[in-house]
């Protein structure tokens, strides 16, 4: 089965990868166990929506990833742990096989926690028989699995997040959890207009979402220097912006309504104060941290709400460069004006990696940035994340922008 091509984008125009790649495979991989080590098995198991995954689940995903598009292919004589796994941890990649049904996940009580563990040490093993005699062509694939272990990692953090927000016991995910400082005060910042660059720049790794590298063209606006915070948007729920239609897209409308928003996602309201849930539990809620778990039709409302408005994904690259542009990183992912759209001369990668991230391209709005769930060094300014409008679990903020003519 032909499943891998090489030439993936962003390691370097000979497919040049780093010399320390075992080092940072064996980092990634305790990296993903370090985060499910709090959790119980019964922990492990729990699917609390569609959207969702169980911990177990994505410990085994991302090992089915190594041993199918590497191990499988370019370890001589590797035979699979168990050859089910291909269709219990398959996700959505249509070319590698038939799998199992995504929202079913939960029910998978089998195996256990204790198996996918053996079968992480085991691809783990296999995994560094290959790395220290790896093929040239299959390097860019092994740092491809990393990444890819990376955004599950914070998939993981929220995916539990908003299961065990659902206990009324509120237990910790991660007890020894530290929130990121709280933003200094926002000013509007002129932003860079008329002909810009955007999209990676070739160096280091990119997903192939990021490119091509093109021009467009910005009318001149001005954007916020940091995110929305939690008091802003208790001013926007004070004044009766959940419950004026006005403010919001029909859709957002409907889906406040069916879904009885109120309030951002894990706040709570405690004998007439808020609280806020996190990986660390149930907390006060600081107002001067930024705001998260909002979905695009909350985001967008509150910046009609501030007469402003989202910025365009193209607005918020172009100004990431700008002294005095802050909170790029290790907040909160920050929506943004822009549908989730290919690049003009976007190409996705060829073989099953190619379904990756271009047919998802429908649908869904962009994000940029990064999260405290999202593991250090990964995000970067030409980063698209994307999500369905009406998401709010994962780590989803706003900065605001305005047009300055």
């Amino acid at each position: 089965m032909n499943v891998i091509q090489p030439g993936l984008a962003g390691t370097g125009p000979a497919g040049t990868v780093p010399l320390d790649l075992l080092a940072r495979y064996r980092a990634v991989r305790s990296r993903t166990e370090a985060l499910a080590a709090p959790l119980s098995p019964e922990d492990q198991v729990v699917q609390s929506m569609p959207d969702a995954s169980p911990t177990k689940w994505h410990r085994a995903h991302t090992t089915w990833f190594f041993e199918t598009f590497l191990l499988r292919p370019y370890l001589p004589g590797y035979r699979p742990v168990r050859e089910e796994y291909a269709f219990l941890f398959n996700s959505y990649y249509e070319a590698a096989g038939p799998r199992h049904a995504r929202p079913r996940r939960g029910m998978l009580t089998r195996p256990s926690c204790e198996e996918i563990a053996g079968y992480r040490a085991a691809v783990d093993e296999a995994m560094e028989a290959l790395l220290r005699d790896l093929p040239a062509e299959a390097a860019e694939l092994v740092v491809l699995g990393l990444q890819h272990e990376e955004q599950h990692q914070e998939l993981l953090l929220t995916d539990i997040l908003h299961a065990l927000s659902l206990n009324p016991l509120r237990p910790a995910c991660d007890p020894g959890w530290r929130e990121p400082a709280a933003s200094a005060p926002v000013t509007m910042l002129e932003g860079p207009a008329g002909p810009v660059e955007v999209g990676h720049d070739g160096r280091g790794f990119a997903f192939d979402n990021e490119t091509p590298r093109h021009a467009t063209w910005l009318a001149p606006y001005r954007i916020a220097s940091g995110l929305v915070t939690n008091g802003e948007w208790l001013a926007f729920m004070e004044d009766g912006g959940y419950g004026d239609p006005l403010l919001w897209m029909s859709d957002g409308w409907a889906a406040r309504q069916a879904e009885g928003w109120e309030a951002p996602l894990h706040w709570e309201s405690r004998d007439g104060a808020w609280t806020e849930f996190g990986p660390g539990g149930l907390r006060p809620l600081d107002p001067a941290r930024p705001v998260r778990h909002v979905s695009w039709y909350e985001a967008d409302a509150f910046a009609r709400w501030a007469g402003r408005r989202l910025p365009t994904e193209g607005e918020w690259e172009a100004a990431a460069a700008l002294p005095g542009f802050r909170d790029a990183e290790g907040l909160a992912w920050q929506w943004t004006g822009s549908a989730y759209r290919p690049y003009p001369g976007f190409r996705p990668w060829a073989g099953a990696v190619g379904e990756y991230n271009g047919k998802f391209m429908v649908n869904q709005m962009v994000l940029r940035g990064g999260s405290a769930a999202t593991p250090p060094g990964h995000a970067r300014a030409s980063y698209r994340n994307f999500f369905p409008p009406g998401a709010r679990w994962q780590f989803s903020g706003l900065r605001l922008a305005e047009d300055a003519a």
